[in-house]
């Protein structure tokens, strides 16, 4: 399903997609990487933070959390490494299919530690797009079905105005841009 989706907007004009931010949907990465090799395909640091607090008790969330901060947010990938070290001797007993679910995906969350420290905080999840395609998808169930084409298009041009109805939200999401902007350049 994916390969066809791919290949489709390829043929319509999407000649490369160099990064892929992905919460682990199987199949997803390899169809990118057939149809844009050149991908860099990345686990969202957000969904395994929380898939990896499923797999834990609840008076130990903050400190596994805590204790996994040092691995994503490590300099390189053999600091990563050393602080996963750290953490898998200190709850592997504990939770192995923690460990099991970082070991996992390692080879998706490590592409994220070659970049700068303003690239990761844009690239680390996929919650903002999520929360968009929530709000649309809300947006477009209550009334069912549209007239018209035009119709489709103001239900979610309304949705995704209210998601900012002032306007500042945007100044705000501007200066955040900056860093990561800057970074890209380089």
């Amino acid at each position: 399903h994916w390969l066809q989706v791919f290949t489709e907007l390829r043929n319509r004009g999407v000649e490369d997609v160099l990064m892929l931010v992905c919460d682990g949907l199987k199949g997803l990465p390899d169809a990118v990487e057939t149809v844009w090799p050149r991908t860099v395909a990345q686990t969202c640091i957000v969904h395994l933070i929380r898939n990896s607090i499923r797999y834990v008790a609840r008076q130990d969330w903050d400190k596994v959390a805590k204790d996994l901060k040092p691995v994503y947010t490590a300099p390189s990938e053999a600091a990563a490494t050393e602080r996963f070290l750290e953490f898998s001797e200190k709850w592997g007993t504990r939770y192995p299919a923690v460990i099991k679910l970082w070991s996992d995906a390692w080879a998706e969350m490590v592409p994220f530690l070659s970049f700068d420290i303003e690239i990761r905080k844009v690239i680390c999840s996929t919650n903002a797009i999520e929360s968009v395609n929530a709000r649309i998808r809300k947006a477009v169930r209550a009334p069912g079905h549209f007239p018209s084409e035009t119709a489709a298009l103001k239900c979610v041009y309304m949705a995704l105005m209210s998601l900012d109805p002032t306007g500042k939200g945007r100044r705000r999401w501007t200066m955040r841009w900056k860093a990561p902007l800057n970074a890209f350049q380089i």
